[in-house]
């Protein structure tokens, strides 16, 4: 292990050079105005080949939004002693755009180098995960290691917008590459000591509320129904299903559900008419112990009142509405070689924590897979000037290799 944890430390240069290779091909998907992973996927078949990994895999979700017709994921297996079972690293090949390019000191498609910090769109999230990954592997083949089980590598696309195209079509699809005793670390969640391991997240539900009344002048008011009044009505009485679903778990944080009024498109233009349709959107984050529907049914409860009270007509649109999958158990295997392995590098225990949700690790626990999510981060994801640690990159590899060669 020494020697092993000494080969990553010397892979400083091959972080760089991956992190600025990646970085210049933007895996944007068409919901994000580009056109998809297909370049970005190609280059990462082509180096874990160049690497002698014989076991490489390309899963093709259809999708005609974009050139090609497909959503690219790719698999890439190194061998252990015990072949029946894999530790899969889940990493995410999509970005976000850039945003807002003056907010950028540098090009967010040429990587930029300041010491240990690499800053680029995509850096972080989830390039470090890749990177971490495929030096992980590097040092086993170049140091003629063997793992005690497989070293499985997953790029998976589209997880930027919903994942469908991406780990959810391989759970739905391609289930067979994954075994019942598998593992699974997705490295796409952390603080930047590396002292929190993601088991759970909370129920996500987001709603779109219309509302319909009567537009008229705002100089003749009881011609019309206002249905701004309606809404700010409706708005207040959210803060209610914080009281009425008030339990409490403390491996989350916050740790109760949460309910907020978030979006609110635009009415009229002018100010002298009144409004005859609102729209709003609540954000919830529900304890698993709560079923959706129960929480719909109340805010709908909600409605009726407000459509007695102010003459109104109130409809819902789901948005979002993923009941909370099932958590890792905090004894199973994959948190107790996560544990142990962040320990033995890092130095400190990492705490077990919940999420508001969602991230990949859902697709998996539903279909019965322990998986956990855990990297060392920075939280610069989605941001201007987004920046990642070299040091973060080999310290992560560190524990993926500790990880791989555990005995049970």
């Amino acid at each position: 292990m020494d020697a092993l944890f000494a080969a990553l430390d010397g892979q400083t240069e091959t972080v760089y050079d991956l992190q600025r290779r990646l970085t210049a091909i933007p895996a944007l998907g068409p919901k994000n105005g580009g056109d998809g992973e297909k370049q970005k996927a190609e280059f990462l078949m082509e180096y874990v080949k160049s690497m002698g990994i014989g076991d490489v895999r390309e899963f093709r979700a259809p999708d005609d939004s974009v050139t090609c017709g497909y959503r690219p994921s790719v698999a890439a297996v190194i061998p252990g002693k015990d072949t029946s079972r894999t530790l899969w690293v889940i990493s995410h090949t999509d970005i976000v755009p850039p945003g807002d390019l003056a907010l950028w000191k540098t090009d967010p498609y040429i990587l930029e180098r300041d010491g240990d910090t690499l800053i680029g769109r995509g850096v972080e999230d989830n390039q470090q995960g890749i990177v971490s990954s495929l030096i992980a592997a590097r040092v086993l083949l170049d140091q003629g290691v063997t793992p005690e089980i497989n070293f499985g590598m997953l790029f998976v696309a589209d997880e930027e917008t919903g994942s469908i195209k991406g780990l959810d079509y391989l759970v739905r699809e391609h289930t067979d590459i994954f075994s019942p005793n598998d593992l699974f670390l997705v490295p796409d969640f952390g603080e930047p000591d590396s002292g929190m391991i993601e088991v759970a997240e909370k129920s996500m539900f987001w709603l779109k509320i219309i509302i319909e009344g009567r537009q008229c002048h705002a100089s003749t008011p009881g011609q019309g129904i206002n249905t701004l009044v309606a809404a700010a009505d409706f708005i207040l009485r959210i803060r209610e299903l914080e009281r009425i679903y008030d339990a409490e778990d403390p491996i989350y944080d916050p740790p109760r559900s949460t309910f907020q009024p978030t979006k609110k498109e635009a009415n009229v233009e002018n100010v002298n008419t009144i409004p005859g349709r609102d729209v709003f959107y609540v954000d919830s984050r529900v304890l698993p112990i709560y079923d959706l529907d129960d929480v719909l049914e109340t805010i709908k409860e909600f409605g009726r009142e407000v459509e007695n009270v102010h003459g109104v007509t109130v409809s819902y649109e789901r948005t979002m509405y993923e009941q909370a999958a099932p958590a890792t158990p905090v004894d199973s295997e994959i948190v107790q070689r996560t544990l142990a392995s962040v320990v033995k590098v890092y130095g400190s225990t990492p705490r077990l924590v919940g999420v508001g949700g969602g991230t990949v690790a859902a697709f998996l626990r539903r279909r019965g897979f322990n998986a956990v999510v855990w990297a060392t981060l920075n939280h610069n994801a989605h941001q201007p000037n987004e920046w990642s640690s070299i040091k973060n990159t080999i310290g992560d590899a560190k524990v993926i290799v500790d990880m791989l060669l555990a005995r049970e």
